[in-house]
């Protein structure tokens, strides 16, 4: 798994030591933005990551606090939802996504101009609200 070590106390440089790789801050836009929770779905990104990133980086982002794991109902898998901390990445998402639409005339793959010309908050809080209330819901199905 990928260690994380700290270079400096610069809340930049902290930042890009967790997702300085491009893998990483893919998977929760897949899982912010797409609603992508298992393996499978996540092997589907158009990037193309190979199974062995995939695997390192869902337990480092497990290992951190920003997903857990839970049991997929009838199925000998395990699906992946963001934690509250995962959830906090939500404008950092948003924001990189409108900075990449912005500066490299490309299709909008995301969708996400549309979503937010009624209001970049509003977007970002009805993900939110959407995201917690997914949370909970496994939070409850992990209890049992």
């Amino acid at each position: 798994m990928k260690d994380i070590s700290q270079r400096s106390t610069c809340p930049v440089s902290l930042s890009l030591d967790f997702f300085g790789d491009k893998w990483t801050l893919l998977i929760v836009r897949d899982m912010i933005l797409k609603g992508y929770t298992t393996f499978g779905d996540f092997q589907q990104s158009d990037e193309g990551i190979a199974t062995n990133i995939l695997t390192d980086r869902l337990k480092m982002l497990e290992k951190y606090g920003f997903v857990i794991k839970y049991p997929l109902a009838g199925k000998a898998r395990t699906g992946y939802c963001l934690t509250e901390k995962g959830i906090s990445l939500i404008p950092v998402v948003i924001e990189l996504a409108i900075w990449g639409s912005s500066f490299e005339a490309t299709e909008d793959a995301l969708n996400v101009a549309p979503k937010i010309e009624k209001g970049k908050e509003n977007y970002i809080q009805q993900l939110k609200k959407e995201l917690i209330a997914t949370l909970e819901a496994k939070k409850l199905l992990i209890s049992k």
